[in-house]
Order: C-alpha cells, then structure tokens, then sequence
C-alpha cells in the first residue's frame, strides 16, 4: 500500500537505473532518495545517526566499473544491518548474479530483484518490505480490501490457512488480487520471517525452465559462465509464490511434479540433488474446468498445488466494495498528482457500483487515475472513468497503435502538450501500469517515457 511517510533510498552507481526506480517508487512513497556511491552511504549516516536510517534501501552490488564479485554492495549491506533499527534491504541484481543475490539474503536481505525489473514486482516488494518493518498485528491481509461478505470469507480462510504447511493454489480473475492473496498467506505464515519469491511461470521459456527454477552449474551449458541458484533455492525457508501456474507446458509440469513429490532439486549440470524447504502458493485465471482437463494440467500436479483451494471473487461480485475502492484509489492519485478532493456524482457513483468491471480491480484501479487525470468538473462523471451511460467503455478510451490519433478526435482543442499527457495517461491505462508495453505502444523508449512521466507529472 502506497505510504507518505516511507522512506526509501536506490543505491545504485547506474543513473538510468537509479532514475527509472525514483520515477516508479516516488509515486507511491514520501522520499525516495539516490546515491551512487557506498561511500556516500557511510557519509549520509555518519552525519544523520539513527534518523538517517531509510526504511528501505534498493541495494546494488558492483560500484566500480569490471568489478563482478558484489563485495562492495555485501559490505554496504553488512553497514546497514548493523544499525540500531536496519532498513529492509532489497538487492538489485542481474539474472546472472542470482547466487549472489542468494547470499544477501543469508547476511540479512529481505528480498532480490532482477533486472530490468518488473514494476507491479519492485512497488510488491517494497511494499512488502514495508510491512514487515512494521508491527506485527499488520498481517498483510489489509491490503485485501473490502467490507462484503466474499471478502471477509477471503480473508477468514487466509488467517485459518496461513498458520499451516499446506499448499494453497489461488483462483481468481485477471486483476482481483492474486498475488495480494498470496503476500497475504505469507505474512501470516510460520515463515513470514523468510522470502516471499514470485515467479511468472507462463513467462519461463522452456528452454530455460529447469535453470531458473532449479539453478546450474557452471559449465553445464554455453551460458552457464557460473553457478546459479533456481527459484526453489532462492526462497528456501520462505515462500514460492507460482503465479499462472495454469500456463505451463504439460512437460514442464512434470519437472516440477518430480520436485515437489521428492522435496528437492537437482541443478542442471550437478551430480546430486538438493533438499529443498519452501511452501508453495500458486496461482490461476483459469477455471476449475479447464485446469481439470488433462490436455491443459497434469492431475497429478494439481493435487500437489491444491490442497486447499482459495477461490478470490470478482468485483461484480462484491459491488458493495466499490465505493470504498473508489474513495482509496480517488484519494491515492489526488495525493500523487497534486489535484483537490473531489466527490463522485452520485449518478457516476450508482453506474461505477453497477457496473461489471471486467478487469476487476485493477480495472477500477486505472480508471480512477485516468479520472483524477482528465475529470475537470467539480465532481467526478462518468465519462471521467472511461465509461459512458449504462457502463460501456467511452468511445477512444481504449487505446491502440494510433492512441495519438484517437485522442485528437477525441479533444481537437487540446494543446500538444495536454495532448501527449493524455496519450501517456492513455497508454499506462491500457498496458494496465507497465512501463515497457506503454513505451512500445507509444513508440518511445522507456526512459523517454520515464523522463517524459517526470515531465508531465504523471
């Protein structure tokens, strides 16, 4: 959840890098600062004390240039641990430097990310980061919002199921929090103190399956320059959160059968397995039907994942829910993009609560940005959410290859400026958030959009 008060700190000698997660981060946090040097780290705390101390740090690794080993960043790490009240420290490293992203998390690492990092990922896992700092009464399922009867059943079975060992698979929707569900059990979990590591299963190319999720050796193939841990050693202790279990090919099912049926691992390349200690959490859009179809997902896989079956329901669903969604996120983006407070009207307010919002929350989500972007009346209309009378999508409010073109029909007195602020906002709203898939759509790079973001104040 977004903080005001969050302090965060990117350490990281790479500008372009440090730019981009500033740009990401400080749209949901208070302060958000950069340093490109440890040593600057050893100055910022020396004067400040205590005081100076973030709350998290995005941390890299190698500072000076051909360096490759990490000490630098581990010996910055092993600074901020040592702290009267030690930030969570988030490493930021390449896919090659996994293992050493494996023993950060041994000297006391709440968490690693890859580069280029996915934002819906980086913004989890501070958040994540931030929840753990804490007390902890906050269990993490506070994010989980929602007053309606489907929502406090999710989060009784999240408190009953949590405390177990038991393999939880998570069903739901594109968009209904998955994830947040997942982060949740977590929290709440025996191993709330270990990582919570999320893979995109449908994302793992074949070829590359067995590598990511159970490491190699080096030598074991052309690109394998050094040893590497998988996915499964990386959160040894914690969670393995697999999400779109659903899009794995049936071959790399069974890979992942044989190792969750004998609790271990064989590296590509190694001559000997390894124990592994995760629970695993997973996750699917598809429906029970289809994941019940042996031509889709082995059975003998799916009574592995689906010991207890968490079912998370759709928004149309729980209509009661979206005025409180409504107000949060309206809140949110006023914070974040400087405009006053403003009421919804109350014939937007009925239409918004009846409408099926397809994309669940995530779909309110963005709306209510694009909302508090474009809406210049006192309140909130309908059109403002995209959407016209009876709940259909305004015309150009989806946006294509020619989102400027659309928008010119759309406001033929808008000036270019306005213009290219409402193609970006347009743009983020269809590529649901992410930078990299609105950056091709408006065929720019991403730190264009990144400086063109800062810009416009998006």
């Amino acid at each position: 959840m977004p903080d005001s008060t969050a302090r965060i700190l990117i350490l990281d000698d790479d500008a372009d890098v440090a730019y981009a997660a500033r740009m990401l981060l400080r749209r949901r946090y208070g302060d958000v600062a950069v340093l490109h040097d440890p040593a600057q780290l050893h100055g910022m705390l020396a004067r400040g004390g205590p005081d100076a101390v973030p709350d998290v740090v995005l941390l890299d690794f190698n500072f000076t240039p051909g360096r490759t080993d990490g000490a630098e960043g581990l010996a910055a790490l092993d600074v901020l641990r040592r702290q009267p009240r030690p930030p969570a420290v988030i490493a930021l490293t390449a896919y090659a430097d996994v293992p050493l992203a494996v023993e950060a998390l041994k000297r006391g690492a709440a968490d690693f990310i890859t580069k280029p990092w996915d934002n819906a990922r980086l913004v989890a896992a501070v958040d994540a980061a931030l929840a753990r700092r804490r007390p902890a009464t906050d269990t993490g399922a506070s994010a989980l919002m929602g007053d309606s009867a489907p929502m406090q059943a999710v989060r009784a079975m999240i408190a009953g199921v949590a405390p177990t060992e038991a393999n939880v698979m998570v069903l739901g929707e594109n968009g209904v929090g998955k994830e947040l569900v997942a982060r949740a059990l977590h929290a709440q979990s025996r191993r709330a103190a270990g990582t919570f590591l999320s893979v995109d299963m449908g994302a793992l190319p074949e070829s590359t399956f067995e590598s990511e999720l159970f490491g190699h050796r080096k030598g074991a193939f052309t690109d394998a320059k050094a040893d590497r841990a998988g996915r499964f050693q990386a959160a040894r202790g914690g969670t393995l959160f697999l999400d779109e279990i659903g899009n794995m090919p049936l071959p790399a099912q069974a890979k992942l059968l044989t190792a969750l049926e004998r609790r271990e691992v064989t590296p590509i390349g190694a001559d000997r397995p390894e124990s592994v200690d995760v629970r695993i959490v997973s996750a699917t859009n598809l429906d029970e039907a289809r994941m019940f179809d042996p031509s889709v997902f082995r059975a003998d896989l799916l009574f592995r994942l689906n010991t207890i079956v968490l079912r998370v329901p759709p928004l149309r669903e729980r209509p009661g829910d979206v005025p409180l969604l409504l107000r949060h996120y309206l809140e949110l983006y006023e914070a974040q993009y400087g405009r006053p407070a403003r009421a919804v009207a109350p014939a937007a307010l009925a239409a918004l609560c009846a409408h099926g919002w397809p994309g669940n929350v995530r779909a309110l989500r963005h709306a209510c940005e694009r909302a508090v972007i474009l809406g210049a009346q006192a309140d909130y209309r309908l059109e403002d959410f995209g959407l016209a009378a009876g709940g259909a999508p305004c015309a150009g409010s989806a946006v294509s290859a020619a989102v400027p073109a659309t928008l010119v029909q759309m406001r033929e007195e808008a000036t270019l400026s306005s213009l290219e602020r409402e193609a970006i906002a347009a743009a983020l709203e269809q590529a649901q958030g992410n930078i990299s898939h609105a950056a091709r759509m408006l065929g720019v790079s991403r730190a264009a959009l990144y400086r063109k973001l800062d810009k416009h104040g998006i």
